[in-house]
């Protein structure tokens, strides 16, 4: 499989050389050149996430670990350039996948499980702690206890009567049943006392049981030999060592990463004992040749390189035309093609063609530690070889060319400098306000406010949804059509949960700060919070306008409160800050029974608390909203520059919805029960209407019944009607503000472009109204 991963990566690295070098004003074609990388990408990307997690050698898996890193960011980088190509985040490729032939799935993101797997221990670890914090302040009770109905005097006397008269029947009927086995054991005794076993009869029952042995053994022995021989199982000797190996496989591996560390330490030592002396030899003898060629060139020696700029490497590397920056397709540079080329190019030289027949335990391979500590080593042996040739340098300049070092001269600038950086204005968000306490004390104080909170477990492809097939047909009709519950998943997946899981895509793709998740009630936006922390192991704070009511009063209280939120989501990240109901914050008038809770408390903080965010901080904001056309759009949108718009579930995700729902409930399908036409009513509904109906007819009453009386399509239809479905008013609101929206508007724009106004005269009011 990783064989195949990088065989595809590298046609897909060689298909990027040769056909985004040109620019190409045709923009069908680009976004067509965009979305078959983007695919390949995710084909690859699926490939090596598996083999990264099914591998045991360490070695192979920190290769895999760089080329994955890399196929995610660049991952990001398409996804970026569609986005802006289209100026949309919804994509339809249905009829590329076609060309293709692919299925919706294979589009799909895959979750690397190395994001939980390789903090596994602390992350466990915290939810202790969390857990015990909430337990002793009293927010969390022990287990989940059911609510104890009260009952009278009576009811409590008929109950123990039942059970006594039950008791007693249970002891009388055991009774009575060991007194008649004690009977008909005697009887069988006394009948065998007087008859007796015949000697006939015993021999043969003796010779059955013996040659029934005999022949499980001979039987036994001819399928093992039928099995050697075709090559299915060991000899006998063989399979001894084997099974000594393999419990030798098992130990290595409980021993980990430590054992591995160990051996590292051991080379390394050893390489500095054996190769030390003559790499320092070597480095000062080309370091005194590079100060002659210097000063015959130039006519004096040059100044020592100081370490911030790499020291003698500054003077022993020259940069070749191949490193200069070439131009091409007028794409955003990658910060990943490097880090792709890299990985692919140490697969080829040290793996494609190696023979590992010998290393049945997969174990470490001492030749590599070797070559990456030799690195190191090197890189130690130079720093102490700076030190004594730069003055061995000065002691040249001194002696030769009659100059003085300016060291000291130097030293007073930098000093004189250091104290005008000194006088610089920290950030209000980033000024440390708790400098005395402890991250255990702020992370504990947050649980017991009530601002750190338990994410559920929820994966992210519990979030159940289908493709939408007609995307690219209907566009090709001029009808925008309507996100899918499966699109919205992927773009969870892109924005949220690949950036958050790792620290070098985190750092290097394209910046994705604070994300708005929009819809009508119940379509799964809290879920997907869930998600995203439960995929990537964040930590989850709640800054709701109804949660921190009352908590932190005044500027000061306010600044200290995301003070703490802001140093302990970064000093354990990754974190998720969310904001329920969000759009409060930002509204236009805030209603008089809200005024208590003063939900406009973080609109001119909360761009500071985002600015206070770097690239390596793995802190991402993400607000839920049932009603974004509240707010100010202005302020409200340059705090979400991401918006995902998530609509009431389309008719083939109803019916997958209907039958994962039933099904995860207890429930069991028959053909009495009609799932099409339940998908068919329950148009206008979304996953939490359909959760509601089936949690309120599957009773544990109904669970009882359900092999004698199977489920029926009226039993769920009766309950949905009770709930009020999503209007087609309010889904007109959602689409006319997302309308107004940067990316809409600009979505707008550009098909106006490419409808011709000018030949067409349709004013742009009946093009939003046909858009929508």
């Amino acid at each position: 499989m990783w064989t195949d991963a990088q065989k595809d990566l590298d046609i897909q690295l060689r298909r990027e050389r040769e056909e985004f070098l040109q620019p190409e004003k045709d923009r069908v074609k680009v976004f067509k050149m965009l979305a078959i990388s983007y695919i390949k990408y995710i084909q690859i990307f699926r490939n090596l996430e598996m083999s990264h997690d099914q591998l045991v050698h360490q070695q192979k898996r920190t290769v895999i670990r760089q080329v994955l890193d890399g196929v995610i960011g660049r991952i990001l980088e398409m996804k970026k350039e569609m986005v802006e190509l289209e100026n949309s985040e919804f994509h339809y490729i249905d009829n590329i996948l076609e060309d293709l032939k692919l299925l919706p799935e294979d589009t799909e993101v895959p979750i690397p499980r190395y994001f939980i797997k390789e903090n596994l221990e602390v992350l466990q670890q915290r939810e202790k702690v969390l857990d015990q914090i909430l337990l002793n302040a009293g927010l969390q009770t022990q287990g989940v206890k059911k609510p104890v109905k009260a009952m009278t005097f009576e009811e409590a006397i008929k109950i123990i009567q039942v059970a006594e008269r039950a008791r007693q029947g249970r002891c009388r009927a055991a009774f009575m049943k060991r007194i008649y086995l004690e009977e008909k054991k005697d009887r069988q005794t006394k009948l065998q006392v007087q008859m007796g076993p015949s000697p006939d009869d015993a021999a043969t029952c003796i010779q059955k049981v013996w040659h029934g042995y005999i022949q499980r053994k001979k039987t036994e022995k001819m399928r093992e030999e039928e099995m050697i021989f075709l090559g299915m199982n060991l000899p006998s000797h063989l399979k001894a060592m084997s099974i000594s190996q393999m419990r030798a496989g098992q130990v290595n591996t409980m021993q980990g990463e430590g054992q591995a560390r160990h051996e590292e330490v051991f080379i390394k030592d050893k390489l500095k004992e054996t190769e030390g002396f003559n790499i320092k030899e070597t480095l000062q003898d080309q370091i005194s040749q590079c100060f002659i060629e210097c000063r015959h060139i130039i006519g004096k020696f040059p100044d020592y390189p100081a370490e911030g700029v790499g020291g003698s490497m500054a003077i022993l590397s020259q940069k070749t035309p191949e490193q200069e920056e070439e131009e091409g397709w007028k794409m955003a540079p990658s910060n990943f093609l490097s880090i792709m080329e890299e990985g692919n190019s140490q697969y080829k030289a040290v793996w494609q063609n190696r023979d590992e027949g010998w290393d049945f335990l997969q174990d470490h391979d001492p030749e590599l530690i070797k070559e990456e500590k030799r690195e190191e080593v090197e890189e130690e042996i130079r720093v102490q070889v700076d030190e004594l040739m730069q003055q061995k340098l000065e002691n040249l300049k001194l002696a030769v060319d009659g100059e003085k070092s300016d060291k000291r001269k130097k030293g007073r600038k930098s000093e004189k400098k250091k104290k005008t950086t000194m006088r610089k204005k920290i950030p209000e968000m980033e000024e440390d306000l708790t400098p005395d306490r402890t991250i255990d004390s702020l992370y504990r104080e947050l649980v017991e406010e009530g601002l750190l909170i338990k994410a559920k477990t929820v994966n992210l492809s519990d979030y159940v949804g289908e493709y939408s097939y007609l995307g690219t047909t209907l566009r090709q009709v001029d009808i925008e059509p309507m996100p899918s519950l499966a699109d919205v998943r992927q773009l969870i997946a892109l924005y949220g949960i690949l950036p958050l899981g790792s620290q070098t895509v985190h750092e290097k793709a394209p910046v994705v700060k604070a994300l708005l998740l929009a819809g009508p009630a119940g379509v799964g936006k809290k879920m997907l919070v869930h998600a995203i922390c439960t995929e990537t192991g964040a930590n989850l704070f709640d800054l709701s306008a109804s949660n921190i009511a009352g908590k932190y009063p005044g500027k000061n209280g306010l600044q200290m409160m995301l003070h703490m939120i802001l140093k302990v989501a970064k000093h354990l990240q990754p974190s998720v800050v969310w904001i329920g109901d969000t759009e409060k914050i930002f509204s236009k008038a805030v209603l008089k029974a809200e005024e208590e809770m003063n939900p406009k408390r973080l609109e001119k903080i909360l761009p500071k608390f985002l600015k206070a965010l770097k690239a390596q901080d793995r802190v991402l904001l993400v607000g839920t909203t049932r009603r974004p056309f509240d707010a100010n759009l202005k302020p409200f949108c340059k705090v979400y520059q991401k918006i995902i718009l998530i609509p009431r579930p389309d008719y083939a995700s109803r019916f997958v919805l209907w039958k994962h729902i039933i099904l995860q409930n207890g429930g069991a399908i028959t053909n009495l029960l009609n799932i099409s036409c339940l998908a068919k009513v329950s148009d206008g509904f979304t996953q939490g209407h359909i959760v509601q109906a089936v949690q309120a007819v599957l009773s544990e009453l109904r669970l009882l019944q359900m092999t004698r009386k199977p489920l029926r399509t009226a039993e769920f239809m009766t309950s949905l009607a009770r709930q009020d479905p999503v209007y087609k008013e309010e889904e007109e609101t959602f689409k006319a503000w997302y309308a107004k929206t940067p990316l809409g508007k600009a979505r707008i724009r550009a098909l106006a472009d490419r409808q011709n106004l000018q030949k067409d005269k349709t004013p742009p009011e009946k093009l939003l109204e046909k858009l929508l």
